[in-house]
């Protein structure tokens, strides 16, 4: 059952559209230009844009530069980098790493613990 009010977005969604926008772009973005690409009805406030960035940036989940009067945002990682800053800060922050470690672990699919192997022994490698 969804609780949120309509049009209402789930905790982090917002920042991983604009990572998205940011990814695919190409180049760097004005919040104007995220703003538009993100929402062209103009219904999505410019300050949510802009406090948006500004907190990637802050996370490092997001590069800028200044250009003229405005910054310019680019996503260093993607989309895929963002989650795994979250889970990264996440894990930080316990300390019985390897609890977590293992209970993420045995919660994986098949395919997709199989694909953690396969990346860990590329490491190994």
């Amino acid at each position: 059952m969804n609780t949120q009010p309509p049009g209402r977005r789930r905790p982090g969604q917002l920042e991983k559209e604009v990572m998205t926008v940011l990814g695919e772009s190409g180049r760097p973005l004005t919040p104007g230009e995220v703003r538009e690409l993100l929402d062209p009805s103009g219904e999505l406030s410019y300050s949510t844009v802009v406090t948006t960035l500004t907190r990637l940036y802050e996370k490092g989940s997001a590069v800028r530069h200044r250009d003229g009067r405005a910054f310019r945002y680019g996503a260093p990682a993607g989309p895929a980098g963002l989650v795994a800053d979250r889970m990264h800060r996440l894990l930080e922050v316990e300390a019985d790493r390897a609890s977590v470690l293992r209970r993420f672990v045995s919660n994986l699919n098949p395919k997709d613990e199989e694909l953690l192997r396969t990346l860990l022994h590329e490491d190994e490698a």
